[in-house]
């Protein structure tokens, strides 16, 4: 359970550290909608152009089954093994919320591709495209 602590710090100090920095200018912070839904749109068009589109080997294996409609209000992104997508994921990153609190957890956490996952999902949450 250690790395899903750390996903979530690393989720926590991000949000906090572009709250600060839309705090310490007078004009109204200009940047991308941090709805749950806004956030977890671009991670998952992140996701699908960048691990998946693109042919990355470490999600060969693998494909990408978005649930943006939820009614729990928690938007999220599921890695599925591509073989049998009704097993259980490998990997769900949700958000929660209006400015949205993301996290991510499953094994893939846990794995070497883990810090990577944290880097690439922060980067797109916050509104940058470009893959890792």
């Amino acid at each position: 359970m250690r790395p899903r602590l750390t996903t979530t710090r690393v989720f926590a100090i991000a949000a906090t550290a572009a709250l600060l920095a839309s705090c310490q200018s007078n004009t109204p912070a200009k940047g991308p909608d941090r709805s749950a839904l806004s956030t977890m749109e671009r991670v998952a068009l992140g996701a699908n152009s960048c691990w998946f589109k693109s042919g990355d080997a470490a999600f060969a294996a693998y494909r990408l089954a978005p649930e943006l409609n939820s009614f729990s209000g928690r938007p999220r992104i599921l890695v599925v093994h591509k073989g049998s997508p009704e097993s259980r994921p490998l990997l769900v990153v949700q958000a929660e919320g209006n400015p949205s609190k993301l996290d991510a957890f499953g094994p893939m956490m846990q794995s070497a591709t883990g810090p990577r996952i944290v880097n690439d999902v922060t980067r797109w949450a916050s509104g940058n495209k470009a893959c890792g």
